[in-house]
């Protein structure tokens, strides 16, 4: 397993789909969002785990998930783990990015 290779691959979807958006290491992982001053601007993070990478989504809760890919019971926070770069279903995932971005 690769961990970087799915960072890797998860950073260059995410930046294709919001190209302004601004890293900050955070929690251990790396949020992106649109107003690097405000909490609010924050629509999604990487965090490498040791046998996995998760993609969360910080307002999970409002994204339209018709084939229930996203886990988590939280009130706002919803997210997906990846083992293998290969296994990310990259329309999936730019189509949860893009709802991202328009939740913010």
């Amino acid at each position: 397993m690769d961990i970087d290779a799915i960072v890797e691959r998860l950073d260059r979807l995410i930046l294709d789909v919001a190209p302004d958006a601004t890293r900050v290491a955070k929690y251990g992982g790396t949020l992106y969002t649109l107003a690097p001053d405000e909490k609010e601007g924050q629509f999604c993070g990487i965090f490498p785990y040791a046998k996995h990478v998760q993609l969360s989504f910080s307002r999970g809760d409002r994204l339209d998930d018709p084939a229930g890919m996203l886990d988590g019971g939280g009130k706002y926070r919803r997210h997906v783990n990846f083992a293998d770069a290969a296994d990310i279903p990259e329309e999936d995932v730019k189509a949860f990015l893009k709802q991202a971005v328009r939740s913010v």
